[in-house]
């Protein structure tokens, strides 16, 4: 694709609007992720007046410790008609969308080698940051305008696809998790009596125990950040790190991610992951415990190999529960408020192997686990099969990323 290189500053202007009078209430930031999200400061009694407000099509930028993230948290805002950002960030906006689109520009924002261009250009800076004027200059190839429209479409209807397949799945994890409330947390199928609070009590055969006999725990190992890899290699093995598992429960393939060498995982073969282990987040930031407990059920046969801070629960097939069933259980929030109850506070709330182990846990008779591993087996065969679609479209989205430098 022959297409004129020209400097973004050329392409863009910033823009400095101020919510003079407070009208606008919806404050988000930019995620590491090169998403928007929510803001989760406590602006109650704040004065908005100063934030920035951003509209729609408008990018932001954080130009903080680039060089140490290897990442520009840069991303087009399309959600609200108007939204407010803190002070510090950069905003701007195309100047002319008939020589590029927005959508076209935040494509190129999204290569990872944009990101390593830019992360090279702050080393220099203070703290790694990068100043506004040599973000300007970092350049881009700007096809005529018809070309761009034609790669947006391409890209946009992959995104559209991924997206669909994510929601389906979110849509049958729920289904899978209220199944498994009914049957092990409420008792609906089953004779069973009420404590004097009103809180169903299981079945007289079921029996109390905890989370070990079910699964085997392991830490994950801490690799050395020198090792690990920002692309990946022939015989390379993925890093599943907590990025990697979804607030909320689930796998998300767009997490952070490094490689490994095959021949540094000699002897970790036990850290291998293999369809139908479960991993834990075990730790988050203090002021954040979102994550904390989630877990994430493998469910690809992939070259993954797990990362410290993310415990690794195998089932083992104790009375016939399923993997499906551990990663229900551990996911179900009776069973993560009461983890999270053990949690310990410091510079970063954790969970021990210990906590996670030892946490209550009654078990039905076999012939129910395996009755209800039969009920939601088509449930996760399909999210299977949309989790490996979503890799491949994945995979398509990043060819056609890395086409726009040619």
């Amino acid at each position: 694709m022959k297409s004129n290189y020209k400097a973004i500053g050329e392409l863009v202007e910033r823009i400095d609007e101020r919510n003079r009078d407070g009208s606008i209430t919806t404050l988000i930031g930019v995620s590491i992720d090169k998403k928007f999200i929510p803001s989760v400061a406590n602006v109650v009694g704040t004065d908005l007046t100063n934030y920035k407000v951003i509209r729609k099509y408008d990018f932001a930028v954080s130009l903080m410790q680039v060089s140490r993230d290897e990442k520009i948290p840069v991303a087009c805002q399309k959600e609200y008609d108007a939204a407010i950002m803190s002070p510090a960030y950069p905003i701007f906006r195309v100047k002319d969308t008939n020589i590029i689109m927005p959508e076209y520009l935040e494509m190129w924002f999204m290569r990872s080698e944009f990101d390593r261009e830019a992360s090279f250009v702050a080393v220099g800076g203070v703290r790694g940051s990068m100043p506004w004027e040599e973000f300007a200059k970092l350049k881009l190839p700007v096809p005529n305008i018809e070309i761009q429209k034609e790669i947006v479409s391409s890209y946009r209807a992959i995104i559209d696809r991924i997206t669909l397949k994510k929601r389906i799945n979110d849509n049958l994890e729920a289904t899978a998790q209220a199944w498994f409330t009914s049957w092990f947390v409420d008792y609906e199928p089953f004779p069973h009596s009420y404590d004097e609070d009103g809180k169903p009590l299981p079945p007289d055969d079921w029996e109390n125990g905890i989370l070990d006999s079910c699964i085997d725990f392991y830490n994950g190992y801490a690799f050395k950040s020198d090792d690990l890899l920002d692309e990946p290699i022939p015989e390379s093995f993925d890093v599943f790190k907590m990025g990697n598992i979804k607030k909320g429960g689930g796998l998300n393939y767009e997490g952070t991610k490094s490689w490994i060498e095959r021949e540094f995982c000699k002897g970790l073969e036990r850290f291998i992951l293999i369809r139908g282990d479960i991993l834990m987040a075990m730790t988050d930031m203090k002021e954040n415990v979102a994550l904390l407990g989630h877990t994430a059920l493998m469910d690809i046969d992939d070259k993954y190999i797990v990362n410290q801070r993310v415990g690794l629960l195998r089932p083992n097939g104790f009375m016939g529960i399923s993997p499906y069933q551990v990663y229900l259980l551990t996911n179900n929030a009776t069973f993560l408020r009461e983890l999270r109850r053990h949690a310990h506070i410091g510079v970063q709330v954790n969970l021990s192997k210990e906590d996670i182990v030892n946490s209550r846990v009654v078990y039905a008779p076999k012939k129910i686990n395996q009755a209800f591993a039969t009920k939601v087996k088509p449930l996760f065969d399909c999210i299977s099969n949309n989790n490996a679609e979503i890799l491949k479209l994945t995979e398509i989205a990043s060819q056609i990323q890395s086409q726009l430098s040619r």
